[in-house]
């Protein structure tokens, strides 16, 4: 690790040399302007505006500009000959509690280590005060052209320092908050602590840039040869919540059921589906289809009997006249007998009118 800055912290009468580490990186992916057409990188140039030369960091220094537009120059020696304490020094002027400190005051974060060996008694004793008493240091110092303020405090074994704004630099949050008067309902209230309690606590060195790993798979896939995924996932978006509690309730059962618990069924938490019934147009519409199935049916159904009928007679009839033709003196013998009786029966009827005028 290479430091950016060499100086002093002074606490009190003694002095410790340290050195200044930045405690943090980025990790964030950059990306370099092309010229869209033909793929070629664009540059910035830095450009002296009198002569028209191009110029390179070592030919370039500050200066300060006038409200005419006139510029000043100002070199580092100016500045590292001004007759500040913190020019060189990291100034302790208080020790408070670490809850007094505004969060929005942090800014960039910087390791303290101690420069050398005699450097190491008077860091460690400021280290072990700092742990024993609970508090951070305010401090001054000058860094990159201007002076700054700093907060001190032990980070395992080795002092850490945040530079902090200064208290004009933080913005009152005017027009900010909501311009209505809202009234939140005590039930809310614990439906939003019983969320909080669900969601518990979290290790922080377990989260993880979602967003980075994705632009990283995107840039691995293109630069294979693959192609982009034509739709992106869609994200749920905040909208307007219509039923808090019942937002809050489903939040509140999601939230178990992440973590493996059993959620109960909050009245009025889910909505009821119903499935909706196949409207009546479609059934009348398909009636006169199996009317005229039932009526095909039955029609066929009569024709078939008609023709079984048919056959059966004709079958009949045909075994009856065999069996006349086979047996010729019975039939002549049938036709003797209804011959005699009919005979019989003319008689009769003629005598019986006789008997009656005798009488």
């Amino acid at each position: 690790m290479r430091s950016i800055w060499n100086g002093a912290i002074s606490f009190g009468l003694v002095s410790i040399p340290i050195k200044l580490y930045n405690a943090t990186e980025s990790h964030s992916i950059s990306f370099r302007q092309i010229h869209t057409e033909d793929g070629g990188r664009v540059r910035y140039r830095k450009v002296c505006e009198l002569d028209g030369e191009e110029l390179d960091a070592s030919e370039i220094g500050k200066a300060y500009e006038d409200a005419d537009g006139s510029l000043v120059p100002i070199s580092d020696d100016d500045l590292a000959a001004l007759p500040l304490p913190t020019a060189r020094t990291i100034e302790i002027v208080a020790f408070v509690p670490s809850d007094s400190i505004d969060p929005l005051q942090i800014d960039a974060a910087y390791y303290l280590s101690a420069s050398g060996v005699p450097a190491a008694k008077p860091y460690t004793l400021l280290r072990e005060a700092l742990k024993r008493s609970r508090k951070v240091a305010i401090a001054k110092f000058a860094l990159r052209g201007r002076e700054r303020l700093g907060m001190l405090r032990v980070v395992d074994d080795v002092i850490a320092m945040h530079g902090l704004l200064w208290p004009d630099e933080i913005r009152t949050p005017e027009g900010v908050a909501p311009d209505s008067d809202v009234k939140v309902r005590d039930a809310e209230l614990d439906l939003a602590d019983a969320l909080m309690d669900t969601l518990g606590e979290v290790d922080v060195d377990t989260l993880h840039d979602d967003y980075r790993e994705a632009v990283e798979a995107l840039i691995a896939s293109k630069a294979g040869g693959a192609l982009p995924p034509s739709e992106a996932p869609e994200s749920p978006r905040g909208g307007k919540v219509i039923d808090l509690m019942a937002a809050l309730e489903s939040s509140v059962r999601a939230a178990k059921e992440a973590r493996g618990e059993e959620a109960g069924e909050p009245a009025g938490a889910r909505a009821e589906v119903t499935e909706l019934k196949p409207r009546k147009t479609a059934a009348r519409k398909t009636a006169p289809a199996k009317k005229t199935a039932k009526s095909t049916g039955r029609d066929s159904a009569k024709s078939t009997g008609r023709a079984a009928a048919k056959s059966t007679a004709t079958k009949s009839a045909s075994k009856t006249a065999k069996k006349t033709a086979a047996s010729p003196k019975s039939s002549s013998a049938g036709a003797k007998k209804s011959t005699s009786t009919a005979a019989k029966k003319t008689a009769a009827k003629k005598t019986t009118p006789r008997k009656r005028a005798s009488a």
